[in-house]
């Protein structure tokens, strides 16, 4: 796999990412593939935050590399998906993935369709 891109995660999501995996029922593996994210992330104050980054909150369009898919989706916590009509859980393999990322950005993620690769495309703050 190639080298995955920084991320940035703010003060407030990286508390409130915390709290919710306590609070979750995630297998270990889930766990530890979040943890892997957080780990390898830049994290900084709230107010600091670049606009074009994506966060618990977001509005992000992206593209699925392979077959040239765009979606829009708003990034959220699993107990806040009814809110948005295009929600997507940060518990999600993708939503994990979507995570941190700025615009212009790809990454990889393992799906059951094997190894994807998302390119950012653009990020609102609702």
């Amino acid at each position: 796999m190639e080298t995955q891109p920084d991320i940035i995660i703010s003060t407030t999501d990286l508390a409130a990412l915390e709290d919710q995996i306590e609070k979750s029922n995630l297998s270990h593996e889930q766990v530890e593939a979040l943890e892997d994210e957080l780990a390898r992330a830049t994290i900084v104050k709230s107010k600091d935050m670049p606009e074009d980054v994506v966060m618990i909150g977001s509005q992000v369009t992206f593209k699925i590399v392979a077959s040239q898919k765009v979606f829009t989706k708003t990034l959220c916590f699993a107990h806040d998906v009814t809110k948005f009509e295009d929600s997507i859980s940060i518990f999600a393999p993708i939503g994990s993935a979507l995570l941190g990322l700025r615009t212009g950005q790809c990454i990889q993620w393992q799906t059951q369709q094997g190894l994807q690769s998302v390119e950012i495309i653009n990020v609102a703050q609702l």
